[in-house]
């Protein structure tokens, strides 16, 4: 019993009292800001250095740490599925004892969706499993074959590896971390709270300031990714509804597309943040959930009905059976150009080890939106939900809209319209091939309507990005409404995917991510021992009758929280 002392409930960081930094961390803010400076400034007007330099990088890091990128997402699931069976952690509520969740699960999992993958799914859920039907590694160790019926059920379990339990489970970690930190022990909504347990009260100096930071860089870089995706889409989406002059004969967004959207996108967001997340986000989001409905119901009532059936169910079946497997394996290379062993591990670099970085430097995103939606729930309840729910909708997505593309393109009704496309393009090239023949006026409608789906999603996902910056650089409360601050960063953002897209295109700001996400991968690791270390403390506390939670203890102050975002209550 003598080691069994009250948790930890004050986490004191210092902010700016007044001034142009008035309520922000400036330790965090400022470095933060100077990094993402950096990278800006060398990317535009060293476009050939940056590039090379950021490519050796990325060859390092895939040579050397793709093995841990594999494994620490793995490591993931495994702490996730434990905490959920663990009766201990399972039963504990993420806020004060008896409290309730703020809202329904309808409300819960919709947002939850909205939040982990808006742009991704208008990309994705058509060009991955065309990409793995046409090329996987059972493709490349002669398992099955390129293009053909029995390449079906595996492009689908790769797609389903990537957007599945892996991905979700990521983002749970770091959200069940900030929730659980946050609302029962009454800690800052911020990274470096998650914590505690490791290194006490020494987060709150130089320490904390890194941890913070690195969350700062990382999820600039995490949408940076997201919305590079999205501006190459979107500009292919202006030119199939008219706007010329954007893309190049290959249908490669040219420098002109880049701004235009850029500048079309970043300023939408911009003034959307501005005006308050009450204003903007609430407003966007209904529109995404109205369209993606629409658009999802078209693939479902229209496209490969049964052949999406097939996908799903089954797809999924083989996904859970080879789940271990495809997560624990690490492809090396022999070095030998063309070789089966170097195909295998290029193609690991290329999508999985990909994937886990993105979905890391995505976490602090998603994680600290999951922590604000779900207050009140318990440990089980936001993991099974966080995990499975949104996992199943990605699937749904992959299942009707992908295969509707395969099989278009397996009948032989689509000629290589769709698999011949780019990635961006591709949702454009298969409902103009669905509609064209009935009406040219419904193709053009039909893409008009996913070009301000496209839309609305990046303008919430940079809308939001800049409101969580601002939160982690204000030490986890909302931050001061500052203008400047805002500009900076929706500025910035823009800069960062602009100069990247200018100096190497999508793989240039891949390879950035895939670097920044490192060494936030490194604190999502210790966020899994610290939770699980905490919830072991906190179980045996409760037994001795020692206080758990913020409430319990006298003198520790409760958070000061905004609502949701998207959630405030009408003016």
């Amino acid at each position: 019993m003598a080691d069994l002392q009250p948790p930890l409930t004050e986490l004191p960081i210092r902010t700016r009292d007044g001034g142009f930094y008035n309520g922000f961390a400036t330790r965090v803010a400022v470095p933060a800001k100077i990094i993402i400076s950096i990278l800006c400034v060398w990317a535009i007007f060293w476009p050939v250095q940056s590039g090379a330099v950021l490519n050796g990088f990325n060859a390092f890091i895939l040579g050397n740490f793709a093995a841990w990128y594999v494994y620490v997402v793995a490591l993931f699931i495994l702490v996730c599925l434990g905490l959920a069976i663990w009766p201990t952690a399972g039963r504990m509520n993420l806020g004060l004892e008896g409290e309730e969740p703020e809202f329904d699960n309808f409300s819960w999992f919709s947002m939850m969706f909205g939040a982990g993958i808006g742009v991704g799914m208008l990309t994705w859920a058509v060009a991955e499993p065309v990409s793995h039907f046409q090329n996987n590694p059972e493709v490349i160790q002669g398992l099955t074959t390129a293009g053909a019926e029995d390449n079906i059920l595996t492009a689908y379990k790769w797609s389903y590896l990537h957007w599945g339990l892996s991905a979700w489970s990521t983002y749970a970690i770091c959200g069940l971390s900030l929730a659980y930190f946050t609302y029962r022990r009454g800690l800052p909504l911020t990274i470096r709270s998650a914590l505690t347990p490791l290194f006490g009260e020494r987060l709150s100096g130089v320490l904390g300031h890194v941890i913070d930071v690195v969350a700062v860089v990382a999820t600039i870089l995490g949408v940076a990714q997201t919305l590079g995706f999205g501006v190459e889409q979107f500009a292919a989406g202006l030119g199939r509804i008219g706007i010329g002059g954007l893309t190049d004969a290959e249908g490669a967004v040219t420098t002109l597309g880049i701004i235009v959207a850029l500048v079309f996108i970043m300023g939408a967001s911009t003034i959307s943040a501005l005006s308050g997340v009450g204003k903007g986000i609430k407003w966007l989001s209904n529109i995404n959930m109205t369209l993606s409905i629409v658009l999802l119901g078209f693939f479902i009532l229209f496209g490969a009905t049964f052949f999406g059936l097939n996908a799903f169910f089954l797809g999924i079946w083989e996904y859970l059976i080879a789940l271990p497997g495809m997560s624990f394996n690490v492809w090396r290379s022999d070095g030998v150009e063309g070789s089966e062993a170097f195909l295998l591990a290029q193609w690991q670099g290329w999508w999985p080890v990909f994937y886990w970085a993105w979905w890391i430097a995505f976490a602090p995103f998603v994680g600290l939106f999951l922590a604000r939606i779900s207050r009140g729930r318990t440990i089980r309840e936001f993991v099974l939900g966080a995990m499975i729910v949104p996992a199943l909708m990605c699937f749904v997505w992959f299942a009707w809209a992908g295969g509707t593309a395969i099989d278009l393109e397996l009948n032989g009704n689509a000629n290589g319209v769709i698999f011949d496309a780019g990635n961006g393009d591709k949702i454009f090239a298969m409902t103009a091939h669905m509609l064209q023949p009935i009406s040219e006026v419904l193709s053009w409608l039909m893409a008009l309507m996913i070009v301000v789906l496209l839309m609305t999603f990046l303008v919430t996902s940079a809308d939001s990005a800049v409101l969580i910056v601002n939160t982690i650089n204000a030490a986890g409360d909302e931050g001061p409404k500052a203008r400047p601050h805002i500009i900076f960063w929706g500025v910035a953002l823009g800069t960062v995917v602009a100069g990247l897209l200018i100096s190497g295109g999508t793989s240039a700001i891949q390879t950035a991510m895939v670097i920044g996400a490192l060494p936030f991968s490194i604190v999502m690791v210790l966020m899994c021992i610290s939770l699980v270390k905490a919830i072991y403390n906190d179980g045996r506390r409760e037994k001795h009758g020692v206080p758990t939670t913020f409430d319990e203890i006298p003198g520790a102050t409760p958070p000061s929280l905004p609502p949701a975002p998207g959630m405030e209550p009408a003016e």
